[in-house]
């Protein structure tokens, strides 16, 4: 079945699963057909399990700011047939007032003047990569092997105090959870995810150091409040997996939309000065994720016209869709580094917008600048139809982007 013919099923749910690896490579024809007929449309998700999936930029962002939804999966229906991935509970999975106690515990810690800090290192760590990257003989990589993934990884690593030999394992199991289709993959990475944080909390009471999770292990508020062990785990899986997971894929997805669109890599190597403002339009035009974590409904309730029944619903908002609508965004499938792209939601709206998104655009500018300067002839080493997407629809980004360069690029600057 076609993209088209699944997209038009008039008498049941829209089978995400069905549209096959057209709707991986490139979900944005699909969205844009359904924001055509409506802003809510009753959908299958590819694991199994129904839901109400929200396109559209207006009612997208309601939803996002909506306090009748529910982040809190104990309240998700049981015919959903679906379970959280995540070890602990967490901001993401929290409503107020326990998301607003989390969230004033961590953004304690994780403030904008230590995540500013970082950049010196993250310039460090990037021109170590590149220095690796940039010694193939043969003037070809991998970029998500040789750059979008150590990078990030290396950040929330050394950032929260991941041991080095750890890493590797960690990222292949947050992977399959956040982006398998198939539900027991997923549960089995997640207990492997849990595994590892329990021993990672474990090794910082024993001994804590200079880095953030010892500093959340001990942290407290003026009235003493702490974070519970539980509440640790979690923050502990979000930190790490949106720490690195998002990040790889903005750099990922903004290289390949440079690459693909010669005029505005051009204007960016001419005019650098534009990177902050080129990073903003890769948020907008192909964010790192697809749509956000679930909400679910307790009440009926009535989403731009359409009443949604209480009980557990999942109700899915498109942000990929938002962000392409040309009612916010004029000629929304252009890719334009000098567009005002401010007002994406990229990293969600309301009370749930991403905490990491300052350190998210700070890796994202020094990669892809970096990256830049030391490749002036830097291209796809593939054709775009045949890169190989990540499964779901959460994350967005190419499982491999295959580069090539010259042998000789220039040495570092800046």
């Amino acid at each position: 079945m076609t993209q088209t013919d699944t997209t038009h099923t008039a008498d049941g749910p829209v089978d995400l699963g069905a549209l096959g690896e057209d709707f991986t490579r490139d979900p944005y024809p699909v969205y844009a057909r359904l924001r055509s007929r409506g802003p809510v449309h009753r959908i299958r998700m590819p694991g199994g399990g129904e839901g109400w999936l929200v396109v559209g930029y207006e009612a997208g962002r309601a939803v996002l700011a909506d306090p009748r939804l529910t982040k809190d999966w104990d309240k998700a229906s049981p015919a959903l047939g679906m379970t959280t991935v995540a070890a602990g509970r967490h901001m993401l999975s929290s409503d107020p007032p326990h998301h607003t106690r989390l969230r004033k515990l961590v953004a304690k810690e994780f403030t904008p003047r230590r995540v500013q800090a970082l950049e010196p290192w993250v310039r460090r760590i990037t021109d170590r990569l590149l220095d690796a990257m940039l010694a193939a003989p043969d003037g070809r990589a991998d970029l998500v092997a040789a750059l979008s993934f150590p990078l990030p990884m290396s950040v929330i690593c050394e950032l929260i105090g991941v041991p080095a030999l750890d890493r590797e394992e960690f990222a292949a199991a947050s992977n399959t959870a956040v982006s398998s289709p198939d539900p027991a993959e997923q549960r089995e990475a997640a207990r492997t995810t849990s595994r590892f944080i329990g021993q990672l909390l474990a090794d910082k009471q024993r001994n804590p150091g200079d880095d953030l999770l010892s500093a959340l292990i001990r942290t407290s508020d003026e009235d003493g409040d702490r974070l519970t062990a539980n509440e640790l785990t979690g923050t502990v899986w979000l930190l790490l997996v949106a720490g690195f997971e998002t990040t790889v894929n903005l750099i990922s997805n903004g290289v390949l939309a440079l690459l693909s669109h010669p005029d505005q890599l051009a204007l960016l190597r001419a005019e650098p000065s534009l990177i902050d403002n080129a990073v903003e339009e890769i948020l907008r035009y192909d964010g790192p994720v697809e749509t956000p974590t679930y909400r679910f409904t307790t009440d009926a309730v009535d989403i731009a016209g359409t009443t949604v029944p209480g009980g557990g619903e999942l109700v899915l908002v498109s942000l990929a869709d938002a962000d392409r609508d040309p009612a916010r965004f004029p000629d929304p499938d252009r890719f334009d580094i000098r567009r005002d792209a401010r007002g994406h939601v990229a990293f969600g709206h309301g009370i749930h917008y991403c905490l990491g998104a300052p350190l998210a655009r700070l890796e994202a500018r020094v990669a892809i600048g970096a990256l830049l300067r030391r490749c002036p002839d830097l291209a796809l080493d593939i054709h775009p139809a045949a890169l190989t997407w990540r499964g779901g629809v959460l994350i967005r980004g190419p499982l491999h982007l295959p580069v090539r360069f010259s042998a000789s690029a220039p040495a570092r600057m800046g």
